[in-house]
């Protein structure tokens, strides 16, 4: 089916939605998964591909699954918004691709796809199969409905067979679980479904061995791989909206050179200025092989490593310094970790540089555009998610491998290293905790006739009771960038918020007060809207800077994964103020 062909089946969907809503929602809730629901989890995260009109994500949702719908048909979403949403997060996306649940960097549970598969091209099907497979978490369960009988005229359907699902099933490690014929609960004559149920053993990549592979067991002539793992990890953690998928590779994610270059910058300043070796001989005074002008002029100017940030801004002789030390390690990443790190068994390399001529840089501001300037890192899909997901258990090893290596290559060479000395140079340290400009850009507010309120009770806030709150505590991922602060009674921020994370009950309560937060505080100064859409750009899933409302939505989808990836204890009702 052509791209044309599936846009006017969604527009034929869209048209049709208020007669297909009221036949789908007439059935009984679950009907189309009854075989299969005993083998779903208990509890976790579902997703609902081409949820309709959300007659499943209610469903989910009553059993208590956080549920992510996706419906490419507006017509769907329009009827699913006159439904009680409990809480039910709708997306417009639609398969091969899913290029928009990707951006959210969450895993599932559950994937649920009903009545959906006929729709998908045969030729576009192993596409789409690894998309949902991607989405997965370990001991997930995809469940499956295939369509088989005469399609609608406005609709053309492909032919679907268990066979199919079962042969991609195995290509991509998965364990069938049941395989279920049925009657249509239309009754429409000659409709008749199948479905499928497949379960993902573990993670099914092989990305944690490769992990393990490259930190442990490569071959090492210098610390450089660590650097760059480690540096991609950080991007992972750090700047995720800066991943975009490889136009030219299937399953795989494209970063800004530029900015993983950045961030091996920001790495082995503190480690030079101690004299740490990075190679097991001698290379010269500041014993790193790729150590020139720009470096050596920051080692020298004392830049503190914390400021190699995106959204950071600096005077053009500092600026020259720093693009040309980003410069120097992004030819070294090229010619040295990013060729040499190979797949187990393989020439293949593991990451992909693809440089492109670069133009002369004339500004001072550190934001992803300049950042690109260099080319990019092509990473394996399967490796992104490993550290996106697996981060706080990958972040150890690499910093006790890089801190063993830095020892053994002192100890050939005699050099003195203190007990503990590697591993504290090896610290990432964030910018210090700082919410001055939220402050005031709050007291500014205060001094006009707009009235300044807590974020998350409403409340009229004077200046004697003002704090300035992550939204997203500083305990579990320690950010000051504009988007995360905002006013909030000093009662309630320090004896009930807290370092806990608002629930999606607090948070959607607090919508229009964050937005209008946002536009009061920042986006009335040039200078501080510019910089507030740099820093949503570098960490939020956004397409392109995004207005308010799309902002706010990518700022619920990071409280999401937050939640999902470190389990942060949740804030769930402000209780009333004296």
């Amino acid at each position: 089916m052509t791209l044309n062909s599936y846009d006017q089946t969604i527009a034929a969907y869209h048209d049709a939605a208020h007669e297909l809503a009221e036949r789908y929602d007439a059935l009984p809730s679950g009907a189309a998964f009854h075989a299969l629901h005993p083998l779903f989890p208990s509890s976790g995260f579902a997703l609902d591909v081409g949820a309709g009109s959300g007659r499943d994500a209610r469903w989910l949702r009553s059993l208590g699954f956080e549920v992510v719908a996706v419906e490419p048909a507006e017509g769907f979403r329009r009827h699913a918004a006159t439904k009680p949403s409990n809480g039910i997060r709708w997306l417009d996306d639609r398969l091969p691709s899913l290029d928009q649940v990707h951006r959210l960097g969450l895993s599932f549970d559950l994937i649920t796809i009903s009545a959906v598969w006929q729709h998908v091209a045969p030729d576009d099907r192993a596409r789409a199969f690894r998309k949902l497979v991607t989405l997965l978490r370990p001991g997930g369960v995809l469940a499956v409905t295939l369509r088989a009988g005469p399609a609608p005229a406005d609709r053309p359907m492909h032919l679907t067979s268990s066979g199919e699902i079962e042969g991609l099933a195995r290509a991509h490690g998965m364990e069938v679980l049941k395989v279920q014929p049925s009657n249509d609960l239309q009754r429409r004559d000659g409709v008749s479904w199948t479905s499928v149920a497949l379960r993902m053993p573990d993670d099914g990549t092989g990305a944690l061995p490769l992990v393990r592979g490259i930190v442990l067991g490569d071959e090492k002539s210098s610390t450089y791989k660590l650097g760059l793992l480690r540096a991609v990890a950080r991007v992972a953690e750090q700047s995720p909206a800066a991943a975009l998928p490889a136009p030219d590779q299937p399953d795989a994610v494209e970063l800004p050179l530029g900015l993983v270059a950045l961030y091996w910058v920001r790495m082995y300043l503190p480690l030079i200025r101690l004299g740490l070796p990075q190679l097991p001989k001698n290379s010269g005074p500041d014993r790193l092989g790729f150590a020139k002008a720009g470096f050596r002029r920051l080692l020298a100017d004392g830049t503190d490593p914390a400021e190699l940030r995106i959204g950071a801004v600096f005077d053009p002789d500092r600026a020259r310094a720093i693009l040309a030390a980003v410069n120097e390690a992004a030819s070294t990443i090229a010619a040295m970790p990013a060729n040499f790190t190979r797949f187990p068994n393989s020439d293949q390399r593991v990451f992909e540089v693809v440089r492109q001529r670069r133009t002369k840089a004339t500004g001072i501001e550190l934001d992803l555009q300049r950042l690109q300037a260099w080319g990019t890192l092509v990473v394996p899909g399967h490796l992104w998610r490993a550290l996106s997901r697996f981060g706080a258990w990958i972040e150890p090893m690499l910093v006790a491998e890089w801190s063993r290596l830095m020892r053994t290559y002192a100890e050939r060479m005699s050099l003195p290293v203190r007990p503990g000395m590697a591993e504290a140079a090896l610290e990432w340290r964030e910018p210090v905790r700082s919410t001055s400009i939220a402050r005031l850009a709050a007291e500014r507010i205060s001094r006009t006739d707009r009235q300044l309120e807590c974020i998350w009770t409403g409340q009229k806030l004077p200046l004697t009771r003002l704090d300035i709150d992550h939204c997203l505590p500083w305990a579990a991922w320690p950010c000051s960038d504009l988007w995360n602060l905002g006013p909030c009674d000093r009662k309630v921020n320090q004896h009930q918020k807290r370092d806990r994370l608002p629930s999606a009950a607090i948070f959607a309560d607090s919508r229009d007060r964050i937005i209008n937060w946002w536009q009061n505080a920042y986006y009335t100064d040039d200078a501080l809207r510019m910089r507030f859409e740099r820093e949503v750009s570098a960490a939020l899933p956004i397409s392109g800077h995004g207005d308010l409302a799309e902002i706010y939505s990518a700022l619920d989808w990071r409280r999401l994964r937050l939640l999902q990836d470190q389990r942060v204890p949740e804030w769930s009702s402000p209780a009333a103020l004296p």
